[in-house]
Parts: structure tokens; sequence; C-alpha cells
């Protein structure tokens, strides 16, 4: 009888772990049964309605269809006029010479139609458009883009302006990424992504939600908290040397570290995984190699150099990174600003390097966001 329950006992073991293991499979299934629901939060052009796009691309198949890049040609040429029109009058404003008198008149052209943008880009526009752009003292004003307000994906469709004017041309998703238009309202995408055998595999459903980050939009940011389990907060590390489109006295990127820190200490968020994504790095970089600093402007960057580990961070764009990376960790680090009971509850904040408009960038950096958020939650239900 001895010898029979030594045989036994395994096997009820066995069963045991079977019983257990069904048990979380049928949690897991569960849990992605619920849709994940995203929020997606920064100040104004720090690059959310181009994460969006992306999900779209990565996800959704046929992302844009044929008509729909058609739709999107409007806004391409406002993008392509709003840039020429600004850099004309921003010529004029800095005292600055065209270099001849044939550029003299495309810019007075440029003037008269005015800040709307044509339906439709003629071939005298475009030529006008090719030869300002050309100009060395539009090239000059370009270069002092942060004193005014220029769209960053200028250069982008001034280099491409005489190919976009032919006729059937049909914009790419890198046109409809680096694309700009102010987002209005709440904008919601859904999709699905196959999740890794590690959890479970299977579909998961994920809801994001775009808001819209100029100032007068924040106040329709809490009609969007109800559900969230994850807030993707984008930060433009490009605009160090930037003001706001609507404050010519707020430093964007200080802008951004303000916005961080009422997010994070929002008590409505307080339960919320939050991930930032330090967005911009190729804009950063430019900037950078073209002699910018960011320590004309956040004067503490020299204290926080004099400290750093020289080993670590061996260039510009290193030590530039960490500096702003160290400024959010250390609002992570701030005191809770009321109490609650998730007083001294431990949390944790995920930083990733971001180019918006780099689908593989983003592939890969949104691989390990969902990897995060489903650790996340399959925490929570003591499946991990």
């Amino acid at each position: 009888m001895l010898l029979i329950d030594c045989f036994r006992r395994p096997s009820h073991e066995l069963q045991a772990r079977k019983k257990q293991s069904s048990k979380e499979l049928v949690q897991m299934r569960k849990l992605y049964r619920d849709p994940v629901k995203i929020l997606l939060l920064g100040a104004g052009e720090s690059g959310k309605t181009t994460i969006i796009k992306q999900m779209r691309i990565l996800h959704i198949q046929n992302s844009y269809s044929f008509d729909e890049r058609l739709e999107k040609l409007t806004d391409i040429y406002e993008n392509i006029h709003e840039s020429i029109y600004e850099l004309v009058r921003q010529v004029i404003l800095l005292e600055l010479e065209f270099d001849s008198v044939t550029n003299q008149r495309c810019a007075e052209y440029i003037l008269r139609i005015g800040p709307q943008a044509p339906w439709n880009l003629s071939t005298e526009y475009v030529q006008c458009v090719r030869r300002l752009w050309s100009d060395s003292g539009v090239k000059r004003c370009y270069k002092r883009s942060n004193e005014f307000q220029l769209i960053e994906s200028a250069k982008y469709f001034l280099d491409r302006v005489e190919k976009i004017s032919m006729s059937g041309y049909i914009p790419t998703n890198s046109d409809i990424l680096n694309c700009r238009k102010t987002t209005t309202g709440i904008q919601e995408i859904r999709f699905n992504v196959r999740m890794p055998s590690s959890l479970g595999g299977g579909m998961q459903e994920f809801r994001m939600f775009d808001v819209g980050g100029q100032r007068h939009h924040r106040s329709k940011w809490m009609q969007a908290f109800e559900g969230v389990q994850a807030v993707l907060f984008l930060i433009s590390c490009g605009g160090f040397d930037q003001t706001l489109r609507e404050d010519p006295k707020q430093n964007r990127l200080a802008e951004g570290f303000e916005l961080f820190r009422g997010v994070w200490h929002n008590r409505f968020l307080a339960e919320t995984g939050v991930i930032v994504f330090m967005n911009k790095q190729d804009v950063l970089e430019q900037k950078l190699l073209a002699g910018k600093s960011i320590r004309t402007y956040f004067p503490d960057y020299d204290d926080y150099v004099a400290f750093a580990d020289k080993d670590q961070m061996f260039d510009e764009l290193q030590r530039t990174r960490s500096f702003i990376r160290s400024k959010l960790v250390d609002i992570t680090n701030e005191p809770p600003r009321r109490t609650s009971h998730l007083v001294g509850r431990k949390r944790t904040c995920y930083f990733h390097f971001t180019i918006a408009t780099d689908t593989q960038n983003v592939r890969t950096v949104f691989n390990d966001v969902h990897n995060i958020i489903l650790t996340k939650n399959l925490s929570k239900m003591d499946l991990l």
C-alpha cells in the first residue's frame, strides 16, 4: 500500500499543476478579451498624432486606402505653403536679403497668395518655391527657425515639392507621417497585436487615444482617464531651443517637464503605468551637430555634466539625452502632492528614446511597450 501511495502522489501533484496551469490560461485569455486602453499625452507638437499614424501603418492591413492617401494631399499642400510663406515673412522680419531680384519677385508672389494654401501646385508656384528654397537668405532664415514658429517637416516637404506636385502623385507612408495637422478633440485607434508565447500567445486588442496637446485642449484630458492601463507620455527633446506656438515666452522642453509633473502626480493616474517617449531624437542630434547646446536654455546642464560619468557619456548627444532623462527621473522621485493610500507605494516609469517618424524605431519600441503593459497586467493578477 505504501508503495502504491508513493506512485500516486506525483500523479496528484501533476494533476494539481495541470489544473493550476489551465486556470492561469483561462485568466490570460480573459485578460486578452479586455482591450488595453492607452492614453497618449504630451504638449503640442511632441509627436502624439504621428504615433497614432504609426500604429495604423504597423498593425492595420491596408492602413491607408487610395482615397485616404489622396485626401492627405490637401494637408501636404498646406504644409508646403505654410513653410515657404513663413520663411519668406521671416526673411523680411529678420532683415535678411534674397539672392536676386527674381527671387524677390518670387517672394512677393508667395506673399500675395496669402497664408491660405493654393488648391493645387501650379508650375509657376512650384518654380517659385524651388527658387526660394535654394536662396541663401532663406537658408540662413531656416537655420534660425527656432526664433519663430515653423513646422518641423518644412525641410522634408520643401525638398520634395516638385515630386509632390506631379500629376497623379500618391502620398507615401513617409509623407503621411511627416504631414502636420493640429489635433482637435480626442482621436482613437483600435488594433490587434499578437502576443509572445511567454505571455500566453493569442491576440490582444489595443485602444489608443490621442488628446490635443495645446493648452486649450488639456481640459479634455480628464474625459479620457477612466479605465486607462497605460499612459504614453511624449516629450519633444528636439524642442529644447524653441517656444510654444501658443505662448512665445515658454520653452517647449520646460513645458514638457511641467506637463509630465502634472501627469505623474495626478491622483486619477496613480495606479496607471507610465511610459515616456523621449521623442524627436533625430531633431535633437541635428541641432547639436549644428553647434547648438541645451546649456543655453537650461543652465543646470553644466552642473549635471560636471558630475556625470565621463566613461558612460562620451559625446554631447549622450550627455544631453541623459540630462533630459535625469530631469524626468527627478520628477518621479518627488514626494506625492497629496496624501492617499498610494503614498509609499513604489511606481516605475519606463523611458524610451524615439523618432516617431521612423517606422522601424517605433516598431521596436512598441514591442517593448506592449510587453511592459501586459507583464504589469499579469502581475496584478498574480500570474507572474
